[in-house]
């Protein structure tokens, strides 16, 4: 069984027009639907005008209060921005992610502040630029602990042998997985029990409370 998420990533914010909010809202009611999103804030790239996206976000997240849906959050270099936005929407929201976190202290706390669960990937692996998160990871709450591959990107750096090819694949999860027990000073078996039941939980799974 799988889920889907139903959302405009920033980049595209200005192809979004309200004659699309009802497709989109079509989309959120499909219960093979478990979240909105990939949603929020990209300073980074600036594909899309930060009027732009703050406007489609802010579609986006009356959307996810009116679906009942948590949100699948996207951001860089406007955390500041998505946090004063979310803040509007709180607590009607039904919950969300910090898709793909890879910022700093100061980050990860205010999503916490907001009730997010915080989603790590094989950026974590990474000796280059994930470091930080080695340290990090341990102050994630176990209950609000999700990991991700953000496949087909972010194939960790670490894995031996190392595959022929740059494309990450769900295969690997349970290789970010033991990177991350071993941070957080925990065993596989109960980091991989966790992050299962909190993904099932997320999504919306029928199953999720019986595990």
């Amino acid at each position: 069984m799988f889920r889907a998420t139903a959302g405009v990533h920033p980049h595209h914010a200005s192809e979004l027009r309200t004659d699309d909010l009802p497709r989109l809202r079509e989309l959120l009611a499909a219960p093979e639907v478990g979240a909105a999103g990939e949603c929020g804030l990209d300073y980074f790239r600036n594909f899309s005008p930060h009027a732009d996206q703050e406007r489609a976000f802010r579609w986006q997240l009356e959307l996810a209060v009116e679906s009942g849906k948590p949100v699948f959050l996207h951001q860089r270099d406007g955390h500041d921005a998505l946090v004063a936005i979310l803040k509007d929407y709180l607590p009607r929201l039904a919950g969300g992610v910090a898709h793909c976190f890879t910022g700093d202290g100061r980050e990860l706390h205010d999503y916490l502040e907001l009730g997010l669960s915080i989603g790590i990937t094989g950026w974590i692996c990474d000796e280059r630029r994930g470091q930080h998160l080695r340290e990090l990871v341990r102050e994630i709450p176990l209950d609000r602990l999700l990991v991700e591959t953000d496949a087909p990107y972010l194939l960790p750096r670490d894995l031996q042998p190392r595959p022929a090819h740059r494309r990450n694949e769900p295969k690997f999860l349970p290789h970010v997985v033991k990177v991350i027990a071993g941070c957080r000073g925990e065993d596989f078996p109960t980091v991989a029990a966790a992050t299962t039941h909190n993904a099932l939980k997320f999504f919306g799974f029928p199953d999720a409370a019986a595990r």
